[in-house]
């Protein structure tokens, strides 16, 4: 792995530990949500697609969240096993651009996840049809209802819900400067588990 003097909120040789930072100091100063998205897909014909969600985890190797399996997003990323996402701070003039793999996480850490959730969230994964046309929010609401009384207090995971394990290719820092000097460091990798590249980029 090259290193290209990263110095500051930049050091660091594990890609992870530096986003976890950003996230940590983000949580501290960003109003809402500061660990929103956008997540980029591509579908069956090659037309992007972009949506806000909320990442729930940064692993030992990797970028986690959670949604519905028949949604759009899931549907493409399942078509072609890749995916993009960017999160920006403006309370810490930042941002962290993940580009790479995506698989599914469908297991025990899943099931954690969903019963962390509240229970009108869970019965919301259970009666939406994401993605779908929606005659009425009152059709919504019905369906909400139904579930309650099918699933009771404790709902399980739906099986057409679960997350994404995002494994990155590239994983680029961006920090504003002065004059609009930013600084920016890319790390690459040409598959996982290989060792990254570090680069300092032009603003």
């Amino acid at each position: 792995m090259t290193n290209p003097n990263k110095t500051g909120i930049f050091a660091g040789d594990d890609p992870f530990e530096i986003a976890r930072a950003w996230l940590a100091e983000a949580e501290q100063s960003e109003p809402n949500d500061p660990n929103a998205m956008a997540l980029a897909t591509v579908d069956a014909d090659g037309m992007p697609n972009t949506r806000m969600v909320l990442l729930k985890d940064i692993g030992a190797d990797c970028f986690t969240f959670y949604t519905n399996y028949n949604s759009a997003k899931s549907v493409e990323i399942l078509g072609n096993g890749k995916c993009a996402f960017v999160m920006h701070w403006k309370s810490l003039r930042r941002q962290v651009r993940v580009r790479g793999l995506a698989t599914k996480e469908d297991g025990p850490e899943a099931d954690a996840y969903f019963e962390s959730r509240s229970l009108q969230s869970k019965l919301g994964a259970w009666a939406s049809y994401q993605s779908q046309p929606l005659e009425s929010r009152g059709a919504l609401i019905k369906r909400v209802a139904g579930v309650s009384l099918a699933h009771g207090l404790k709902p399980k995971r739906p099986p057409f819900w679960g997350g994404f394990r995002i494994i990155p290719l590239e994983i680029e820092f961006w920090a504003d400067g002065k004059h609009r000097l930013h600084d920016r460091f890319r790390w690459q990798r040409a598959i996982p588990d290989s060792p990254w590249d570090v680069s300092r980029l032009n603003p």
